[in-house]
């Protein structure tokens, strides 16, 4: 589970400028992530099979955002690693119903 999602200063301050290294890219609020754990239709994978150190992938909607978010999450004490808009398998897979926690 995450509960207990945290995020310290500098990984926070790195989702907030997505768009500095990705033209393009939507720039996240952590209290957004916070959001995105919440919803009750969130995707939880745990661990992640496209993370190499074991990471939480999580898939849930924020509302303040008014989009679907994916949250990179470390397993060990919670904390946000990076964060984007959801796109692409993703989203079809939250949206369909796919993998519910």
């Amino acid at each position: 589970m995450v509960d207990g999602l945290w995020w310290d200063e500098e990984d926070a301050e790195y989702i907030r400028r997505r768009s500095d290294r990705y033209p393009g890219a939507t720039d996240i609020e952590p209290d957004w992530t916070l959001e995105a754990t919440a919803d009750p239709r969130r995707i939880v994978r745990d661990p992640d099979p496209k993370s190499h150190l074991g990471a939480i992938r999580l898939i849930g909607y924020s509302p303040s955002a008014g989009f679907v978010l994916t949250v990179i999450i470390d397993p060990v004490d919670k904390a946000g690693i990076t964060a984007w808009k959801t796109r692409g398998a993703d989203l079809r897979d939250y949206l369909g119903g796919e993998g519910r926690s």
